[in-house]
Formats: C-alpha cells, sequence, structure tokens
C-alpha cells in the first residue's frame, strides 16, 4: 500500500529544520594570518558582510603577522590608521581576536593592542573551537 504519510512527514521535517536554520544568527569567523597589506580589504569585506546581513555574528581571529593591524598607530598602505575601521565594526558586534602564542613569540605587550582586542591563548585553536563547538562558518579572506 502507498500511502503519502511517510512523505508529509519527510516534508514536514525539511520544513522545520529548514526554518529552525534559518532562524539562527549566521555566525562567521574572519581567519586573518597575513600582514596588514590584507587588513584594509578584509575589514571591507566585513563592512560589506554586515551591509548584507546586519544580525551576522562575526569574530576575527588573528595569529602571527595576522595581528599586525590591531596594533596602535597601524597604517595601511594609504597612512589611514585601522583603529578607526575596527572601532566602528566592534560596534556593531564584530569581535576581534588576538593570539597570544604570537604575542609572547614576538615579544609584544597586550597593552600594544587596540582597545577593541581580545588576548586568545592560541588563535588557531581558537578558530577550531569556533567552528567545532560554536558552529561558525569560516571565511579566510
Amino acid at each position: 500500500m502507498n500511502t503519502p504519510a511517510p512523505r508529509l512527514l519527510l516534508a514536514l521535517a525539511f520544513v522545520l529544520c529548514t526554518s529552525a536554520v534559518s532562524a539562527q544568527d549566521i555566525k562567521v569567523v574572519y581567519h586573518v594570518n597575513s600582514g596588514v597589506e590584507t587588513a584594509a580589504a578584509m575589514l571591507n569585506n566585513i563592512s560589506n558582510h554586515l551591509a548584507a546581513d546586519p544580525s551576522a555574528r562575526i569574530v576575527v581571529v588573528t595569529h602571527g603577522p595576522g595581528i599586525d593591524f590591531m596594533l596602535e598607530n597601524a597604517k595601511d598602505s594609504k597612512g589611514r590608521e585601522f583603529s578607526g575601521q575596527v572601532s566602528a565594526l566592534a560596534a556593531r558586534g564584530v569581535r576581534f581576536e588576538v593570539c597570544n602564542n604570537t604575542l609572547v613569540s614576538r615579544q609584544l605587550s597586550a597593552s600594544n593592542l587596540l582597545m577593541e582586542a581580545k588576548v586568545v591563548p592560541s588563535g588557531v585553536a581558537e578558530v577550531a573551537r569556533l567552528q567545532a563547538r560554536e558552529g561558525y562558518v569560516y571565511l579566510k579572506p
């Protein structure tokens, strides 16, 4: 006997799962491990991302040369400081995380960082944690 009940249940399950996913905010981790030459474009990408999806939850995780734009007085190739754009994005809810391993290996103090920076033990471990435990989507600008 061919009944439509299994198909209806499957369709209902699909609708429920789809609506549950779309009801959640999109969570994105931007992984930055290259120097200031790419930071301006990455910050612009995040601005564009938030313009398209204001509810997106964004975390920028930096390590290695990727922390350079988070240092006080860091400037892009046109001589503009990154602090204003970082501050504006932080005001929109973007979190900026800096790898402590990088700070230690480069003998830098957290006091050299922009005030929006949060130091995490390991940048790569933080990227993995956000993906595996918190469901963040990975973007590498």
